[in-house]
């Protein structure tokens, strides 16, 4: 069976290491691999997109592939047929499957049955390819340290959820200030900080967690799909916001991240946003190098 990413942690320490070096030799590029040349990826999307779509479509063709758009309304994926039969059907047509979708389970389900990589593009539960082009944005521009103090503000969810997962392989200072009912997973904050590499903190108080932070990072308060809950996330989030005030409380040489897109003066302000400090866009690029790194990896 093919290997897929359904979660960070399908990978070992080793190989993420080896996936960074992938993706540090391609965006220098020392390499140019074409390992989709002739053959083409199934690209499916319940939810909209912008990066995801765009950076994997470039990657594909960057390796040489074709990339084909599926939405939900051609396949309606477990609905028409069993997302095992679609799997085995896909398999049969494409050299690999990637997936932006809402339930992990449709993942995980893909992986299970098809005979082909499986990338998982975001789901509700995590975002594995936003946060590995994440910590490759921290190595560029950040010297290197064996543990950085990376301090996540805002809703627990699918980004808090993917950085604890890092922390499951790679050792990471990773402190979470986020409200009592917004929390990350029980069962990947418990895996997450029982690798004693790595130090875990979960506080409501958002001046601990940035505490001489090296990185500050911060994601929309509702995801897509939560949106009607925005006025009630607003109130239990509004003191998680990333500010200049917030900003000042981390290590001066601090860099600020954010997955993108943001919604300006609510979880992250303007002067923020647009600061020295700020490397969002890099951030964004560097979507489009880790994946061709992840993508290579999978498929030799």
């Amino acid at each position: 069976m093919s290997r897929s990413l359904c979660q960070i942690t399908d990978f070992t320490t080793e190989e993420i290491h080896e996936i960074f070096d992938l993706c540090a030799k391609m965006k220098k590029g020392e390499i140019s691999p074409k390992p989709l040349d002739g053959k083409s990826v199934a690209c499916i999307f319940t939810k909209a997109s912008l990066r995801t779509r765009i950076s994997f479509e470039v990657g594909i063709s960057e390796l040489g592939g074709h990339s084909l758009y599926l939405t939900d309304k051609e396949i309606k994926l477990g609905e028409r047929e069993t997302i095992a039969d679609a799997a085995r059907v896909l398999s049969r047509y494409v050299a690999m499957i990637m997936i932006r979708t809402f339930k992990q389970s449709d993942v995980e389900g893909l992986a299970e049955n098809a005979s082909i990589p499986i990338v998982n593009g975001l789901t509700d539960l995590v975002h594995p390819c936003q946060i590995m082009g994440d910590y490759f944005t921290i190595m560029e521009h950040l010297e290197p340290k064996d543990r950085y103090k990376i301090a996540y503000v805002g809703d627990g969810n699918n980004i808090t959820n993917s950085w604890l997962n890092l922390a499951s392989r790679i050792p990471i200072d990773f402190r979470i200030g986020t409200a009592d009912d917004c929390q990350p997973d029980n069962d990947l904050l418990a895996k997450a900080k029982a690798n004693s590499d790595s130090n875990i903190l979960l506080t409501d108080d958002p001046k601990e967690a940035v505490e001489n932070a090296d990185v500050i990072y911060t994601d929309v308060w509702t995801s897509m799909g939560q949106k009607h809950l925005a006025d009630d996330k607003t109130k239990k989030l509004e003191k998680y916001q990333l500010n200049s005030s917030l900003l000042s409380m981390a290590s001066s040489k601090a860099i600020v991240l954010h997955c993108l897109p943001a919604e300006r003066g609510r979880e992250i302000t303007d002067e923020v946003m647009d600061s020295p400090q700020s490397v969002v866009f890099d951030e964004a690029e560097n979507r489009l190098h880790i994946q061709k790194a992840i993508m290579l990896f999978l498929l030799q």
